[in-house]
């Protein structure tokens, strides 16, 4: 499958297990001239920036495997200029997760939520 192909895949299956976990979709691909969040979504008073990472195999890695300090750094970024454009900065609490798929060529997706998943030493709130 080609790449693209593989992450709109992931993307459509997150969105569906995310909606099954009682998350409120806002935006998706929400893109800027410094990247690009995939998902943004409430699930009950919080506000999460949801990274998606998919793969058809774990041969090289298991997609949480991708979600790589630099990526944290950008994705916080994003999401401070995500809530300054839509004038909510320090208003909402906010957090980062993410969602990793497995397409198998055969079979069910296998999707996992991991929540609160920034880890470079800032706060998980953006403020």
């Amino acid at each position: 499958m080609q790449k693209k192909t593989v992450g709109s895949l992931g993307e459509d299956a997150a969105i569906k297990y995310l909606k099954k976990q009682g998350y409120r979709i806002v935006e998706r691909n929400f893109r800027c001239n410094f990247g690009e969040i995939d998902i943004i979504a409430y699930r009950k008073e919080v506000l999460s920036f949801i990274e998606v990472k998919t793969r058809t195999s774990a041969g090289f890695g298991m997609p949480e495997e991708s979600i790589t300090p630099a990526k944290q750094k950008r994705m916080l970024r994003l999401a401070k200029y995500y809530l300054y454009k839509k004038k909510v900065i320090d208003k909402i609490d906010c957090r980062f997760d993410a969602v990793t798929v497995l397409l198998p060529t055969a079979g069910a997706p296998q999707i996992s939520l991991l929540e609160n998943v920034l880890i470079l030493g800032y706060e998980s709130k953006i403020r």
